[in-house]
């Protein structure tokens, strides 16, 4: 037989077989596919709202350059959000109680205290860090508060119950930042990342007012519980609760959705917690 010809029932072959795979697993099968969401259309709507909240220090998504005003802006970034929303939402199967219209209306609303925290947490940054000149330093460099400032974005809509994209926000700044939140993550005022690489913080962590992190550190789960079939129990409280002016140094990590840290600790670096720590406590490793 002719190589091409081979070659040619090896392909086709194969793309038959994965088909195949595609058609017997849990997966959405391809009639859904336009439903899902884009993710660089959701990628987009991040940088346009991230330079609708901090004009001149954000640039704008390719493709809105020629966007004349912040009113013009915002009703782009309404237009497509809305269009994602809905896509993900008949994709994931939620039930809609609400348009994806009426979902927006009360993301933007948000979006004036969204800002309100950001403005809090450069200044946590900056008095948190020596090193920074300027408060706009901190905006325009800093890889903690771009991570921030995409988790802000993000947790509203994880509480206006918008599956898959809040995720797909926080992922993107994860890939950005290598620092790792999760839309569900509910965070005070005035937080301060420090250099960040490596922080996790889980779905069902709490921080409180004024609380610094430093990189590595992880604010995790630990062993799932498991149902009657094996299966991970899911929709629980996994991750700890830290008070208020609590200091975590590097690749310190608190597991453990009963573990609390109370107001005003000091966790030292390279510590493992799994208990709670009361307020005022320092806790450190030693060798």
């Amino acid at each position: 037989m002719d190589k091409f010809l081979e070659s040619m029932e090896l392909i086709t072959g194969t793309v038959k077989g994965l088909e195949n795979i595609s058609n017997e697993s849990f997966l959405k099968n391809d009639k859904n596919r336009q439903l899902i969401p884009n993710r660089k259309e959701v990628i987009k709507v991040i940088k346009d709202l991230q330079s609708l909240l901090f004009p001149n220090y954000f640039k704008h998504s390719e493709g809105s350059e020629n966007v004349l005003s912040q009113t013009e802006l915002l009703l782009n970034i309404y237009s497509r959000l809305a269009s994602q929303i809905e896509g993900a939402c008949q994709f994931n199967g939620t039930p809609m109680t609400e348009t994806p219209q009426e979902i927006c209306d009360r993301f933007i609303e948000e979006l004036p205290l969204v800002k309100t925290l950001l403005i809090k947490d450069i200044e946590a940054i900056y008095e948190g860090d020596p090193a920074a000149k300027c408060h706009e330093e901190v905006l325009i460099c800093y890889p903690g508060f771009y991570a921030i400032s995409i988790y802000r974005i993000a947790h509203v809509l994880y509480e206006l119950k918008v599956p898959l994209i809040p995720r797909i926000m926080t992922e993107y700044a994860h890939e950005k930042t290598g620092v790792d939140i999760h839309a569900g993550a509910t965070i005070g005022e005035y937080f301060c990342i420090d250099h960040g690489t490596g922080i996790v913080i889980g779905e069902t962590t709490t921080i409180g007012n004024r609380v610094k992190i430093y990189q590595g550190v992880t604010l995790g789960a630990k062993s799932f519980k498991l149902d009657e079939n094996g299966n991970p129990v899911k929709d629980i409280k996994r991750h700890p609760d830290i008070g208020n002016n609590v200091v975590i140094y590097a690749n310190a990590t608190i597991l453990g959705g009963d573990t609390k840290i109370g107001d005003n600790c000091i966790i030292g670096g390279n510590t493992w917690l799994t208990s709670s720590v009361e307020e005022g406590k320092t806790v450190y490793y030693a060798n």
